[in-house]
């Protein structure tokens, strides 16, 4: 336990002086691609068709620039946070100045519900797309969940997979980067393929019958079909806040680090668009009816090859791997920077003696995507949209620091300011807000609350929250809360000498 008295003490007489427990290891290139791997993952290719079917080619393209806005004006306050606080952890650093340690363990484990749902969802995702590859895979039946089979060969290999991909995160951040600029390049050249063979191949009456609404039947009005998808963008566009949450393992100038955040979030909000686009543009509504892969058979029709089909499918698997590996790396520090704040066990804040990876964090989110893959596809919506309501509750709490910040220390040194700062934090926060509640408040021409089942992962993770919140408030007492600032010179400043310190300071 943290002696209270000791570090208040400390915090009288001065800065008490360690280094960081983390190696700076990642390039801008290698942020970069942790975030822009993060947002463009999987999801495009096993749900292009729905959100078409749901909004139409161009209504769903609109949703996401719905999103896309939403998720820009508040990366634009990360920005602005994440440079001028850059160390481990992100919204719990950005938060717990604003709002202290109750804000901050609320925002914090909002977020990381964000991140552990998306671990989980690629733990089930992937042993679908070899389902998709090997019609034969599926063997040895074992049981049904929500009128989903689920088989053993199916379990196991989301169950290896997962165990492979937090092995690697143990061994370290830039091991993980290599990896994922690996699979990004793979995922981001099949999505490039598709776009391309589209506007080659593709007819513009295929789109014109279908631009609002679409073939389905999950919408009655354009404007709910909007909604409807606009509302699944939060889970799609999660990525970017990873960096924040690496920021002490990062080797960049702070001003620099804002601006590939920004670059990342709007190439991702691109890259989505166009490939609904395409998909629209090549493939008639009545195929996409008939398909159980939409984006990876209007790829067979773009190049009028069944190759091309596996080509795109084998893309989509690296989405699988690189969302994976970035939410586990964003998860894992998150609980570190919670856990070093005493508002979560102390267990969780243990690093790797050789690797210095927060290595029970990782093994904690790695066991979550162990089990997932046991309750079967049907899973994958229920933790969409559970985890993009921790998002959205996230995204909302750090655009509010962000104005707090802003009037509570406007001497605070930004290497990344915002113009019209007070705007974009007001826009940030309307958006994000509203988003937040279209998952509480059921909508009569549009489907974006939570069901059953989504309430109950959310109200799960809440209620594991609490008990967190109160056995630590009760172990720590005073010392709940007491927060780890670390202060970097940029390494940009060519006068100065890049010298990591760290500061313990508690509320008081």
């Amino acid at each position: 336990m943290i002696d209270l008295a000791v570090i208040i003490q400390k915090r009288k007489m001065g800065v008490n002086s360690t280094k960081s427990k983390f190696d700076k290891v990642l390039s801008t290139k290698d942020i970069f691609v942790l975030a822009f791997g993060a947002m463009i993952g999987w999801g495009w290719v096993v749900n292009t068709g729905i959100w078409i079917e749901t909004a139409g080619a161009l209504g769903a393209a609109i949703a996401f620039l719905i999103g896309g806005v939403m998720v820009l004006f508040v990366g634009l306050t990360y920005a602005e946070l994440t440079a001028a606080m850059p160390q481990c952890g992100g919204e719990h650093v950005f938060s717990y100045k604003a709002m202290g340690p109750t804000g901050s363990f609320i925002c914090t484990w909002a977020i990381v519900l964000g991140y552990v749902s998306v671990v989980a969802f690629e733990a089930c995702a992937f042993p679908t797309v070899i389902q998709y590859l090997s019609p034969n895979f599926l063997q040895g039946y074992m049981y049904t969940v929500a009128g989903f089979d689920i088989y053993a060969s199916w379990v196991a290999v989301g169950v290896v997979t997962a165990i492979i991909i937090t092995g690697i995160n143990i061994l370290g951040a830039k091991t993980a980067a290599k990896l994922q600029t690996i699979f990004t390049l793979l995922i981001a050249g099949a999505g490039i393929l598709l776009i391309a063979g589209s506007v080659i191949n593709g007819d513009p009456a295929n789109i014109m019958e279908n631009m609002f609404v679409g073939s389905g039947k999950t919408s009655t009005t354009a404007l709910g079909g909007v909604l409807t998808v606009a509302v699944m963008t939060p889970f799609l566009f999660v990525g970017f806040d990873v960096i924040p949450q690496a920021a002490e393992e990062i080797n960049a100038g702070f001003k620099k680090i804002g601006s590939i955040m920004i670059l990342s979030i709007v190439m991702a909000v691109a890259f989505y668009s166009l490939v609904i686009l395409a998909v629209a543009y090549v493939m008639p509504a009545s195929a996409m009816a008939g398909s159980t892969l939409v984006t990876a058979d209007a790829m067979g029709l773009a190049f009028n090859s069944p190759i091309m089909t596996k080509v795109l499918i084998v893309g989509g698997m690296a989405g699988i791997i690189t969302s994976w590996n970035s939410f586990l790396i964003g998860g894992s520090r998150a609980m570190f920077s919670m856990a070093e704040s005493n508002m979560i066990p102390k267990v969780f804040a243990k690093l790797h003696p050789k690797f210095k990876t927060p290595v029970t964090a990782i093994a904690l989110i790695g066991v979550l995507s162990v089990i997932a893959p046991f309750f079967g596809r049907k899973m994958l919506v229920w933790i969409v949209d559970a985890g993009s309501f921790g998002v959205c509750l996230a995204y909302a709490m750090v655009s509010l620091s962000f104005l707090i910040l802003r009037k509570k220390d406007p001497g605070m040194k930004r290497p990344y300011k915002v113009k019209n700062g007070t705007f974009v934090g007001i826009v940030a926060v309307a958006l994000s807000g509203v988003m937040t509640l279209l998952y509480v408040i059921p909508l009569p021409f549009a489907s974006t609350a939570l069901v059953t089942e989504e309430w109950i992962m959310a109200g799960g993770w809440a209620v594991l929250g609490l008990i967190f919140y109160g056995y630590c408030k009760f172990k720590y007492g005073a010392a709940f809360g007491a927060h780890i600032d670390v202060e970097y010179i940029d390494v940009e400043e060519k006068e100065s000498v890049h010298i990591p310190v760290r500061v313990k300071s508690v509320v008081e």
